[in-house]
């Protein structure tokens, strides 16, 4: 008799991630894992999505010739928060992933509480992979997930990239892969039960205070009653073709940057004001955040407020941007540099 089903459907898109893996980091088949095998490790919260994901890299990990560690990140924000992430890091160990370790971060307060949290934590993962020599690190979003990151891109009315949610492969050289994308919360937590793996539920899931903690227990909910059911499947797929048609767009925006620089590399108005808007939007963002404007904190109200200066030219000053960049229109000229 083979596995639950939900455990097998887990499993499969792990196996996949991990042949991607193989494929992209080992150029000579080896016979069991050693030392110079790529190693894949999985970030845990200890929740059902990431219980799940590291039951499924410790057992697809066995049958491949990769090493497989677990990271959990202790974020400080509730009593008892340091002994649960050590709890965590034993489980992770008893399910045979080697290294699992708990790291401890200092969350801050810029963009507010669950960007200075997510923030904060993956800066960890990122110094983990660092640290121990990744190839990847596997995070347990999955298409319920997807589905709220596109709702409140939507409510913020950040555009089409906002709208492509979460990539399955995303970070510096495709650290960061998201196996579940494609499977729904349901069939995750199914495959928790059927294997009996402890899972610890974050309160702060739950909590109102937090924005896609209304969405997840409100707002979807909501929108399966006035819609039907059928909602989040829909909203991943619109996900899907944002990306597609924003990954076009900045490699149309890549391409055009050349043709509306001077001689000299300085933006030409005029060019610029003969570029579809949205080429345009994304050419002038690349410019704004290579003078040093942090893209984390460059929305779509500030490329607005510099489009202007090409396309309602009535004789305003410098726009601000984040990061200490300033944008101004000079001599036919857009100029963008740090103050």
């Amino acid at each position: 008799m083979g596995p639950h089903p939900a455990v097998a459907a887990i499993r499969l898109a792990v196996r996949r991630v991990l042949h991607d893996v193989l494929t992209e980091h080992q150029t000579e088949p080896a016979p069991a894992p050693d030392a110079r095998t790529p190693l894949v490790l999985v970030a845990c919260s200890g929740g059902a999505d990431s219980m799940a994901l590291a039951s499924a890299l410790a057992f697809e990990a066995r049958k491949l010739p990769v090493r497989a560690g677990g990271i959990t990140v202790d974020h400080g924000l509730q009593n008892g928060s340091d002994t649960r992430a050590g709890e965590v890091a034993g489980r992770m160990t008893a399910l045979g992933l080697t290294p699992s370790e708990a790291v401890s971060v200092t969350v801050g307060r810029e963009g507010g509480p669950e960007a200075a949290a997510r923030d904060a934590r993956y800066a960890a993962l990122d110094a983990a992979a660092e640290r121990h020599g990744a190839a990847a690190i596997l995070l347990g979003h999955t298409r319920d997930d997807q589905a709220e990151t596109v709702l409140l891109g939507l409510a913020r009315g950040s555009g089409i990239r906002s709208l492509s949610g979460m990539a399955a492969i995303s970070g510096a050289s495709g650290r960061y892969r998201r196996p579940f994308l494609q499977l729904d919360r349901q069939t995750v937590r199914k495959a928790c039960v059927a294997q009996e793996l402890a899972v610890w539920d974050d309160p702060h899931n739950s909590d109102p205070a937090y924005t896609r903690s209304r969405l997840r227990h409100e707002g979807l909910p909501a929108l399966e009653k006035a819609l039907g059911k059928g909602v989040v499947e829909a909203l991943a797929r619109t996900a899907q073709l944002s990306r597609d048609d924003a990954d076009a767009l900045d490699t149309w925006a890549a391409d055009a940057e050349t043709s509306v620089r001077d001689e000299a590399g300085a933006l030409e108005c005029s060019k610029l004001h003969g570029l579809p808007p949205a080429v345009r939007r994304r050419v002038l963002r690349r410019a704004v955040i290579a003078e040093g404007a942090p893209a984390g904190s460059l929305f779509a109200r500030h490329i607005e407020e510099v489009d202007r200066l090409i396309t309602g030219w009535r004789g305003q000053g410098a726009i601000n941007l984040p990061g200490r960049v300033e944008a101004r229109r000079q001599g036919g000229r857009l100029v963008i540099r740090q103050g």
